[in-house]
């Protein structure tokens, strides 16, 4: 297994001119989806100059062409915009780096898709925000991310994971699973169950405001996450929206909302005691400012509106999906001990409930810097 592994990663180090020797290729990151590596060459004059090497998850994306589409389309497009703002593209987007044919990825021999960027150097990835700074540094990446790509067409783009922030498949999904109770562990559940199916209502408001025209679909990235923003070293500034793999048509307010999710809380995503486990609305705060500031006034009234309803959106969402996991047997998120997926459903609810008592307080910091 370990040679064939080693055979598909040098047929796709073949496949590319990286202009200079190669020194070798290192697995990178901390991904849990596709097989990363940095890939060293050293010119024959200065530093050593490195790439990053992925082999692209077949199970999570069946078509790695119309992704590969996406990507090089917004990118393309973003270099573009920065230019003409007066950035510097090579650092503040990513760059495809093509084959040697000329393709914007290579097809190994198991049929498995890689493809390469060039590394942004003097950058750091970081798990988790350590600071408000840091939060709002990545929020105004985001924010700017949105703004950049606000007149392109995103019915152009392929969706890569079909309904992926649909929040009323979700629930469908939740109902389905529920009916069946495969491992019958639905009995010891109720509470969690009985939140869901008060909540079901609420599933059906973003989409419902898309249907009727009030939310515009737009480019979204879907997985706006602290570690998918570069962070300048010495600035400190996020500077590189990553990860784009999750690029299609989407809702802005989901984008605001997932980052709302995952960062405005000091609790594991794992907690088990759920009293630590509280919705922070400073981090809050200091998050929709920078994205605000981002966006640069992208955003339509509607779109502010709704903007608290991502973040509760969102993280129900993705408490639902937790607990539809674990009735099913926990086959979808990695899971090291038992009852994990229901551990997450957990705080995912509880974080829910904190944000539907501190609405007035979230509409009001919108408004605050809308």
């Amino acid at each position: 297994m370990a040679n064939t592994a080693e055979l598909h990663l040098q047929e796709a180090l073949a496949a590319y001119d990286f202009g200079a020797p190669l020194v070798g290729a290192v697995r990178f990151g901390k991904g849990h989806i596709n097989d990363t590596f940095c890939v060293h060459t050293q010119p024959l004059e200065g530093d050593c100059v490195r790439y990053i090497l992925q082999r692209v998850s077949n199970a999570a994306f069946s078509r790695p062409d119309q992704l590969m589409s996406n990507i090089v389309g917004v990118t393309d497009y973003l270099r573009k915009v920065i230019a003409e703002e007066g950035g510097d593209p090579d650092r503040e987007t990513l760059t495809v780096l093509r084959t040697r044919d000329g393709k914007s990825y290579f097809t190994d021999s198991e049929g498995r898709a890689w493809r390469v960027f060039p590394f942004i150097e003097d950058t750091v990835c970081l798990q988790a925000a350590e600071t408000p700074e840091l939060f709002e540094a990545s929020a105004l990446a985001f924010g700017r991310f949105q703004h950049q790509l606000k007149d392109y067409p995103a019915d152009t783009l392929y969706e890569t994971i079909a309904r992926f922030h649909d929040t009323e498949n979700r629930l469908a999904n939740f109902k389905k699973a529920l009916e069946a109770d495969v491992m019958g562990r639905a009995q010891d559940v109720q509470p969690e169950i009985d939140f869901v199916l008060a909540h079901e209502a609420d599933c059906s408001v973003a989409m419902s405001a898309l249907r009727e025209g009030k939310l515009p679909l737009r480019v979204t990235h879907n997985d706006t996450k602290l570690n998918n923003v570069l962070i300048d070293r010495e600035s400190g500034k996020g500077i590189c929206v990553i990860d784009l793999d999750t690029v299609m048509p989407g809702l802005a307010i989901n984008d605001f909302g997932d980052s709302i999710r995952f960062g405005a809380n000091h609790s594991a995503e794992d907690e088990q005691d759920l009293s630590k486990v509280n919705f922070d609305l400073d981090l809050f705060e200091a998050y929709t400012r920078g994205f605000l500031t981002g966006c640069a006034g992208s955003l339509t009234p509607a779109e502010l509106e709704y903007l608290p309803w991502g973040a509760k959106l969102m993280t129900l969402e993705c408490g639902i999906r937790f607990l539809t996991d674990y009735l099913e047997g926990d086959h979808y998120f990695a899971t090291h001990r038992e009852g994990q997926n229901l551990d997450r459903c957990r705080t995912q609810f509880k974080l829910v409930s904190d944000m539907e008592k501190a609405w007035e307080d979230m509409a009001a910091v919108v408004k605050k810097y809308a």
